[in-house]
């Protein structure tokens, strides 16, 4: 490439929309490592410390959502949209970038919609399989918008690229075999092993569940790796002292994803878009318990489409006390049942969704 190239990204508020757009840059940067790169993100959110620790530059812009529990907080929401606006677009003409890229978020809106003002080629990726309000709008701008299910309403079908979610690399290299991962977790290999994942800080029903299921799990000799997260993680272990098994091991936070993915028999999980993609590509038989307070229900959405294709179980929130038990039970007990969703599960592994990405967008440039 004969002149430096200039890539504007923006997305954030949470790990899901940021770490895809982290992922993209990466990729990118493998191809022309001399790329330079500026990120848009909002004032106060994870992204303004965590693209940095990936090694980016960001400029931050006051922008946030409405706040639908207090609806008097959003008097002064028009002021900040314009102020927000103004910002965007000074810092994307002082960049002056080649494209940009917008993984959703509260600042991809004012970034992106001021880049296509200017003439700049915009590209989405949507981690959901229901498309959020700024992806929306910006979709009719958009050169491309790349999804991770074949189908996501809002958006125009002849612009959908189904590529996937771009995912940790540790995940897609550091898969192991199952019996192999349970020895170096200390775990017994020939015991059906039960993964419990509820997100860095953990998820109350899930813990609730194991806190009323334990002495079953403990009486049909399974094994359950269960990460509650740091919120009941003291709690759980004062509760479970008088429970002690070497079948169950329980943890705040799980650093190597990929070797308990690896040692794991059954995944019990909520439905967030970049945890459904890891799991997608761990292919195990998957319970899905999605979190019922996300955006516009988007976790049972992201849960129902791999229903359908019998790539996953799932159990509602308000369902749990009735289904939970006798859901899981039904994946344990059947071998078949387990084998046929981990192949239904390949529709969605997408482990190279980084780098389809990064090869649609330059040939579409």
């Amino acid at each position: 490439m004969s002149k430096k190239l200039k890539v504007l990204l923006s997305g954030g508020g949470t790990g899901g929309h940021i770490f895809p757009a982290i992922a993209i840059a990466d990729e990118i940067k493998k191809r022309f490592s001399d790329t330079e790169f500026l990120f848009i993100g909002a004032n106060g959110k994870m992204e303004m410390e965590k693209v940095p620790q990936a090694g980016y530059k960001i400029e931050g812009i006051d922008i946030a959502g409405i706040d639908r529990g207090n609806l008097l907080s959003n008097l002064g929401l028009p002021f900040k949209i314009l102020k927000s606006l103004s910002r965007s677009k000074k810092i994307i003409k002082s960049f002056a970038p080649d494209f940009a890229i917008g993984t959703g978020g509260f600042a991809s809106g004012p970034a992106l919609y001021e880049a296509s003002k200017m003439g700049i080629p915009i590209f989405i990726q949507e981690q959901n399989a229901h498309a959020g309000v700024t992806n929306k709008i910006l979709s009719k701008k958009a050169k491309a918008v790349f999804t991770a299910y074949p189908q996501v309403e809002g958006f125009p079908n002849e612009k959908i690229k189904f590529l996937g979610n771009p995912i940790r690399e540790n995940i897609i290299s550091g898969m192991q075999e199952t019996r192999q991962a349970k020895e170096k977790m200390g775990l017994d290999k020939d015991k059906l092993t039960i993964l419990s994942v509820g997100g860095s800080l953990g998820s109350r029903t899930l813990n609730n569940a194991w806190r009323a299921h334990l002495a079953e799990i403990i009486n049909k000799d399974y094994q359950l790796i269960w990460q509650t997260g740091k919120l009941d993680y003291k709690d759980i272990i004062e509760e479970t002292k008088n429970h002690k098994s070497p079948n169950i091991q329980i943890l705040e936070f799980i650093k190597e994803m990929e070797t308990v993915y690896s040692a794991a028999d059954v995944i019990v999980s909520r439905a967030g878009a970049i945890a459904i993609s890891e799991l997608a590509v761990a292919q195990k038989p998957v319970l899905l318990v999605p979190f019922p307070f996300a955006a516009e229900d988007h976790q049972t959405k992201n849960a129902m489409n791999l229903v359908e294709k019998d790539a996953a179980r799932m159990v509602k929130d308000s369902e749990m006390e009735e289904k939970f038990w006798t859901t899981l039970l039904e994946i344990c007990d059947s071998e078949n049942i387990r084998k046929e969703m981990s192949k239904n599960l390949e529709y969605f592994a997408k482990p190279n969704a980084a780098k389809e990405i990064v090869d649609e967008i330059f040939k579409l440039m």
